[in-house]
């Protein structure tokens, strides 16, 4: 039996090592071409930024870096053909293997197997009334049988029945060498360049399509053995465990799994990272949705930081485009600084421009500082879940930040990303601090709640925090003694009331009090912008001051019983039109080098400098 022009004899024939042989051919190149981007981004651009200034330079630099994203390019689509190959030899080798099986079974009965496939088989047995020998007989194969042949007769020779096997398990192994053959043929086939030297936004959309098409081909040869679901821990044991050919294999073909998996060394996370990225602006590129262009503009202006380099160094340790956005970027390298800091931003956080900028340089600013006084220091913003939006086109959606859904969800990532980080950490017991922002330091308080706590972590550090939904500092995990907050007297989200005296408030405004009275809660201070947060202000400061506000007992209270540590009580909301201005500094040495300062010694251990400042009480 022939499928598709596909023979017997050219399947048993088929030469699977020469397939890998042209793949390691591939991979080559692929190997040639991330080298020569390494060289240009670590030799020459750092090279010439250092020594040369100028216009001349300028174009320099900007030549290089064209050249770095062609070199991107190449290693990319050289990589994909690589997998694809070493996939097809992979799927071949299977079929090859259930077609040989048959031949040797046929050939140890005896049994001739003809060009089409089909299967002879001679006389054998008897017929019980005349003691003749049974005719023998041809059987045609059939790759998926459903029903006995269609005459609804076997021979009764002994033989009939194997031979009909038989003949069935070649068609089957040449009707699957056929759709594999054809399914890769295709995927190749789009794994073209076009004509040019110049790599436009256009060619990364459509090597992303590319990356999808191979990562959806070769499923079963790479994807199906990432452990996903294992500890990272046991990631790190079976990243460890490949060969390097493999490694440059998930590197080229699934970047997006590799450089989010937890328990992944941060080196290889920045390098698939920075791939993905290419990728992700590639398929965002001439999108006509807001959110698409949002994203984009987020993305590329991570892509110019990283390719800036300079210091401290920038690592992208997650990157993607689900939800609001991911991303996780740290300055130094957290596997081996002794000291790293995790900040989980909060309210209205989104993959923007916005976070690519403020929030990336809050992990500056940490870094930065925290270097004074301990070099072997890594600082990490952590976007790894949805933080409630703000909208101020519909009011009515802007609800997710009066409950812990969104809280409790990014709980759960932030722990497992802090799982990997004390796995992948070179140090025997390197200091780990977790750092919540606004309602990120409700995300933080959730993870510090859950079984186990946070792993690895010795200090927690709140910040602007309307609660953690814990009574007490004794429930996060650490020890009240290392949790810290930070809550500036005029910052209003930390002086939200209880959601049982909010409803009574009618607090917090958007272009009127109705807004508050729908929203209530933080969402009434944050989206009302000064004057909302003013009428939320001095509602809470008109009465006499308690231990619980929005979501449960305030982190700055006696009650609580955290370390608080001083920061300035920055701008009054109306008075000075501060707006919500004090709830953004704490990071800032510009602004609040207390604050900063006093952050900056948590993160190194240096508790004893840490100044700190009377808790609210009554």
């Amino acid at each position: 039996m022939r499928g598709g022009g596909l023979t017997w004899a050219q399947l048993r024939d088929v030469r699977c090592a020469e397939l890998e042989g042209a793949a390691d051919g591939w991979g080559k190149a692929s190997n040639r071409a991330d080298a020569a981007r390494d060289r240009i981004d670590k030799q020459l651009l750092a090279g010439l930024t250092e020594a040369q200034e100028g216009e001349a330079a300028r174009a320099a630099v900007g030549r290089l870096r064209a050249l770095e994203r062609n070199f991107s390019y190449i290693y990319s689509e050289c990589g994909l053909v690589r997998t694809t190959l070493n996939s097809l030899a992979q799927d071949l080798r299977g079929s090859q293997r259930q077609l040989r099986a048959a031949l040797d079974e046929a050939a140890g009965l005896r049994l001739t197997v003809r060009t089409d496939g089909s299967v002879s088989y001679p006389e054998a047995g008897e017929d019980p009334l005349t003691k003749e020998k049974l005719r023998g007989g041809t059987a045609s194969g059939h790759a998926y049988p459903l029903t006995a042949p269609s005459s609804g007769f076997m021979s009764p020779n002994p033989l009939a029945a194997k031979a009909q096997d038989i003949a069935d398990r070649i068609a089957r192994a040449l009707s699957d060498a056929t759709e594999t053959d054809a399914r890769y043929t295709g995927t190749l086939r789009k794994l073209i360049a076009q004509d040019g030297l110049t790599v436009t936004d256009a060619m990364w959309k459509d090597a992303s399509a590319d990356a999808t098409a191979v990562r959806a081909l070769t499923a079963d040869y790479l994807r199906a053995a990432i452990p996903l679901d294992a500890t990272a821990a046991e990631r790190l044991a079976w990243w460890q465990g490949l060969t390097e050919e493999r490694r440059e294999e998930y590197l080229a073909v699934h970047p997006d799994t590799i450089g989010n998996l937890d328990g992944i060394p941060a080196a290889v996370r920045d390098a698939a990272n920075r791939d993905n990225l290419a990728f992700l602006m590639g398929k965002l590129s001439g999108a006509e949705d807001d959110g698409s262009r949002t994203m984009l503009a987020g993305l590329r202006s991570i892509d110019e930081q990283l390719r800036a380099g300079g210091h401290p160094p920038m690592f992208l340790l997650g990157i993607g485009d689900e939800g609001n956005g991911r991303a996780i970027v740290s300055y130094g390298n957290p596997d081996t600084a002794r000291n790293v800091s995790a900040y989980v931003p909060g309210l209205g956080t989104g993959l923007d421009e916005d976070f690519a900028q403020n929030d990336l340089k809050r992990a500056r600013d940490t870094l930065v500082g925290a270097s004074e006084y301990d070099s072997s220091t890594a600082s990490i913003v952590w976007l790894g879940y949805d933080a409630p939006q703000l909208s101020v086109d519909d009011i009515t959606g802007n609800t997710d930040v009066m409950f812990t859904d969104n809280a409790e969800a990014g709980a759960s990532a932030y722990g497992e990303f802090m799982s990997g980080i004390a796995a992948t950490n070179h140090h025997e017991n390197p200091h780990l601090t977790a750092v919540g922002h606004s309602y990120g330091s409700l995300t933080v308080g959730q993870a510090a709640q859950r079984d186990g706590g946070i792993p690895g972590v010795d200090d927690i550090v709140l910040v602007g925090s309307p609660g953690t939904g814990a009574d007490s500092a004794a429930d996060l995990g650490v020890g009240r003694g290392h949790v810290y907050v930070g809550a500036a007297e005029n910052d209003p989200v930390t002086r939200m009331p209880a959601k049982g005296e909010a409803q009574g408030m009618g607090m917090g405004a958007l272009g009127g009090a109705s807004a508050g009275a729908v929203l209530g809660g933080p969402v009434g201070a944050a989206v009302g912008g000064a004057g909302g947060a003013a009428v939320a202000y001095f509602a809470q400061d008109a009465q006499t001051e308690k231990s619980e506000i929005w979501f449960g007992t305030d982190p700055a209270h006696e009650d609580f019983g955290a370390r608080r540590f001083r920061v300035e009580d920055g701008p009054r909301p109306v008075l000075d039109m501060g707006g919500v201005k004090a709830h953004t500094n704490y990071f800032n040495p510009q602004k609040d080098v207390t604050s900063s300062d006093n952050i900056a010694r948590i993160v190194v251990g240096d508790y004893e400098d840490v100044q700190l400042d009377r808790h609210r009480s009554g």
